[in-house]
């Protein structure tokens, strides 16, 4: 290269790096001129002066302080309180071990004895992905600002809020030492299922104090507060267990454990060994979900469960969990007085008539739960909302117990047939009169019986469960259009490959919850108004003002006497159909059964003018019990249920639908 072509290059940098100076000093005085002229100055002050007052009159106990929220039944007396125990399980800087210590900065803030509570590299990233994305879409935290938010601010994602995080944390480090935040910081952050702090972590999910833990189950624990809900141990295992290995290879890199170290925790198993007074409790964890995403509605949250692709799937999970978290976080501190619509006599009957049921089944797994499960769901239809749950069999284990009721998907079987399609195609001028006809269908379905009826009415066809009927009416009226009314009745875990016909038979990718077709029959006795399913009535704060009352809002999904219509064929299902005997004696009553392949999964779902109950019954891992069908278990733990709260109601008939033909007049014998 030539003298010359050296020279031009070189002033070629030059001037390139005149040229970027310039621009950054054009923004800067723009910056500068919004700052002065544009009416935020006085706001910048107003929230360094907070944040001074803030740091400035906080002392030790302030990082130990918790107010108690009250969980209520219907009746408003005291279920139970929810109280995250800081100053119980508050340990010192000494006292937490040295492991924690080093995961939390590793993985948290890997400067943290460097710099003076702020990270601006860090906050320089943070700040050109909220120019991007139009909002603070990533970290830049530090321990030190993640304190500062736990403590003393919202989570909310404003330039207001980082801003006064940013000097809440310069302030904090002013007053306290860099081992006295991190002691803090230990202490305050939030592991989820009401955990905050390393101590009551340990105690809440390993039944000991951190200090008897290992390198894998302390990395465990660390895994957790990045987002308490996506790491949840509970429910989440594999995403707790896949960011420890993260943690673990952080450390590795810092050179604060070896590699045989590391390769040794990856290799732990963890068994979680929580304590008997852990909140099991089915109707104290069914509140404590419903009651956290009522303060997520209050705050402005909508929940969504149709997604154009699964990029926006994942950016709505994402933005769930956080919401999540934070509102669970304030569940625990916030001192709410939580009133709830659950009834605990009838949550007693209803757990104890489910445990009664399947009590010859004894087989226990690994962990000493039985195998054999069941949930049901119980739902007022006056009011919509639920007056008990019960997500298993009850028994004395120590440990967690998953909430089936809400919290497992299953395929539903028959028992989705009336909310997939045929209400959807009575709403499309189908009558219970129709006719269509049974036979063997290629690449269709068989029926459950191996015969075929030839024509049948639609009101025989859903007696009798008939498969090939349905998967007809639903090739009919589209898959997308009867999918459609599950999206809008909030079932959560639909996928654009259920739109086939074979969700007429349950064939669903992931599958629905006790709790979601619980709630969907309950529309159709609610005259096709559909109700979010819920036990909250109201929430208060600590001083009697309302954060959140129920609003009984109901969304119409089905025409009125598509709804009626419905009601009045499934009556048939109980008195000549697939339940035939099974109707109440006390009131009139309807439902349906609902059987999968192999006999794996058994439904029944029914209804009254007074209450809506829905049973399921199988095995955690799918298999097949020898005899499960919907009118075998499940719709004898409805009916001894169902008899036992209608006892002292009054006899109640169903609204009839316009020009309705009973089901006795149809002129069909049942088989």
């Amino acid at each position: 290269m030539s003298r010359r072509q050296k020279q031009k290059k070189k002033y070629r940098g030059f001037w390139r790096f005149v040229r970027i100076q310039a621009v950054l000093l054009l923004l800067l005085l723009g910056a500068l001129g919004v700052y002065f002229f544009g009416g935020y100055g006085k706001e910048v002050q107003g929230l360094l002066t907070e944040a001074k007052q803030l740091a400035h009159s906080s002392n030790t106990d302030t990082f130990r302080q918790i107010q108690t929220s009250v969980l209520y039944d219907d009746n408003g007396s005291q279920i139970t309180t929810l109280k995250a125990e800081k100053d119980v399980y508050y340990l010192s800087f000494e006292e937490i071990p040295d492991q924690v210590k080093a995961a939390m900065v590793s993985i948290e803030d890997k400067k943290f004895y460097k710099h003076h509570g702020v990270d601006y590299k860090a906050i320089v990233r943070a700040f050109l992905a909220m120019v991007r994305n139009g909002e603070v879409t990533q970290g830049g935290s530090t321990i030190t600002q993640q304190l500062a938010r736990t403590v003393f601010l919202s989570q909310d994602r404003t330039w207001q809020r980082k801003l006064e995080e940013i000097f809440l944390a310069s302030e904090l480090e002013k007053k306290y030492s860099k081992d006295q935040i991190l002691e803090f910081y230990l202490n305050n952050i939030y592991f989820g299922n009401g955990y905050y702090g390393i101590q009551a972590a340990s105690r809440g999910y390993f039944n000991t104090d951190v200090s008897n833990l290992d390198l894998s189950e302390i990395t465990y624990l660390c895994a957790i507060p990045n987002n308490p809900t996506l790491y949840d141990p509970v429910t989440n295992s594999e995403h707790t267990l896949a960011r420890r290995n993260r943690i673990l290879d952080q450390m590795k890199q810092d050179e604060v454990i070896t590699e045989a170290e590391c390769m040794i925790a990856k290799a732990e198993d963890i068994t979680l060994r929580r304590p008997e007074n852990a909140k099991n409790n089915y109707v104290e964890t069914y509140a404590y979900f419903c009651a956290t995403q009522a303060l997520m509605q209050a705050d402005g949250f909508e929940f969504k469960n149709d997604f154009s692709d699964e990029e926006e799937r994942s950016e709505y999970q994402d933005a769930y969990s956080e919401k999540y978290s934070e509102c669970e976080k304030h569940l625990y501190t916030g001192g709410y007085r939580i009133y709830t619509s659950m009834n605990l006599a009838m949550q007693e009957k209803l757990q104890d008539t489910l445990d009664d049921h399947l009590a010859k089944y004894t087989e226990v797994n690994d962990e000493g739960i039985y195998t054999l499960q069941g949930a049901a769901v119980c739902i007022d239809n006056q009011s919509g909302l639920v007056k008990a749950v019960v997500g298993g069999r009850q028994q004395d284990y120590n440990g967690y117990t998953l909430n089936r009721a809400y919290q497992s998907y299953r395929q539903p079987g028959s028992a989705i047939k009336p909310l997939l399609v045929y209400t959807p195609a009575f709403d499309m001028g189908y009558t219970p009169d129709t006719v269509v006809t049974d036979a063997p269908m290629e690449d269709g379905p068989s029926n459950a019986s191996g015969s075929y009826a030839g024509d049948v009415t639609l009101r025989y066809a859903v007696i009798k469960s008939i498969n090939t009927v349905a998967w007809k009416v639903l090739e009919d009226i589209t898959p997308e259009n009867g999918i459609s009314y599950l999206k809008n009745m909030d079932f959560a875990k639909l996928d654009r490959q259920d739109e086939h016909p074979a969700a007429a038979l349950g064939g669903f990718t992931t599958g629905v919850s006790p709790l979601e077709l619980t709630a969907g029959y309950a529309t159709l006795e609610n005259d096709g108004r559909y109700r979010r399913p819920s036990c909250i009535m109201r929430i208060t704060d600590a001083s009697g003002n309302i954060v959140y009352e129920s609003s009984g809002e109901e969304k119409q999904i089905y025409k009125v006497n598509s709804a009626r219509t419905m009601t009045d064929v499934l009556t048939g299902v109980l008195t000549e159909g697939t339940a035939a005997g099974m109707a109440l004696t006390s009131t009139q009553s309807a439902g349906k059964t609902g059987t999968t392949n192999s006999n794996k999964d058994g439904w029944f779902l029914g209804y009254t003018k007074y209450y809506t109950t829905g049973v399921w019954v199988g095995y955690d891992m799918p298999k097949e019990l020898p005899g499960l069908t919907g009118a075998s278990y499940p719709v004898q733990i409805w009916k001894d249920f169902m008899e036992q709260i209608h006892e002292d109601l009054p006899y109640a008939k169903f609204v009839a639908p316009a020009g309705s033909v009973s089901a006795e007049d149809t002129g069909q014998e049942a088989e």
